[in-house]
């Protein structure tokens, strides 16, 4: 599949929130969302409100769901959920994930010691990365993703400005922004970010579905 076509798949659902509907329904940290189509797999960062809501997950949920998250928000959440840290790994029938780390560097709400996700997901011969609530940390790298959702809205993730930095670092064939619209940030912060990748990394502002 080529990128353009994984791209139409792709439905942002506002903050940190996706939808992609591959051969298998994925979602990605829901939050304030109408409903949807049932989710073969919800992956949820961490568990700030915004990001782990019990309550949105089971909108999209049934009992063959699979959530995938870390063990503060496993604690709120039902159903088949696994836990990850970073650096670990598995599989569900035949998407692979890996989970990696997310954190900030110059600020406190999102501690390192908290072992906090972003996730990397192959999916359809694709690999996606949402990289959760975050600042431009080292270990983006050492990414080889060929999708990167990355946070543009400053105050609690990284800033438009570092998220270009991150982009340049990780090379992806996409880069998609997100984390406005919401709590923090606007769509002017998705504007800066891809003018200033113009001409280096592709980069895709999608409307709220």
């Amino acid at each position: 599949m080529t990128i353009e076509d994984f791209a139409k798949k792709i439905n942002w659902l506002g903050h940190d929130g996706f939808r992609i509907d591959t051969e298998k329904t994925i979602y990605f940290d829901p939050f304030k969302i109408e409903g949807g189509p049932k989710a073969d797999l919800i992956f949820i960062t961490h568990d700030h409100f915004d990001h782990c809501s019990p309550e949105d997950v089971e909108k999209i949920q049934d009992s063959q769901t699979v959530i995938v998250t870390e063990k503060a928000s496993a604690k709120k959440l039902s159903g088949d959920v696994r836990v990850l840290q970073p650096g670990e790994s598995l599989s569900v029938d035949d998407i692979k994930i890996q989970a990696v780390h997310s954190y900030n560097t110059d600020k406190d709400f999102h501690p390192k010691s908290n072992n906090w996700l972003g996730f990397i997901v192959e999916i359809e011969g694709i690999t996606a990365y949402h990289a959760g609530d975050t600042d431009f940390i080292p270990e983006m790298k050492d990414l080889e993703v060929d999708i990167a959702f990355l946070p543009v809205s400053g105050t609690y993730v990284m800033t438009a400005e570092q998220a270009v930095q991150a982009a340049l670092a990780i090379n992806p064939k996409l880069a998609i922004p997100m984390h406005y619209g919401a709590i923090v940030g606007d769509e002017q912060d998705a504007i800066t970010f891809k003018r200033a990748l113009e001409g280096k990394v592709e980069v895709l502002v999608l409307k709220k579905q």
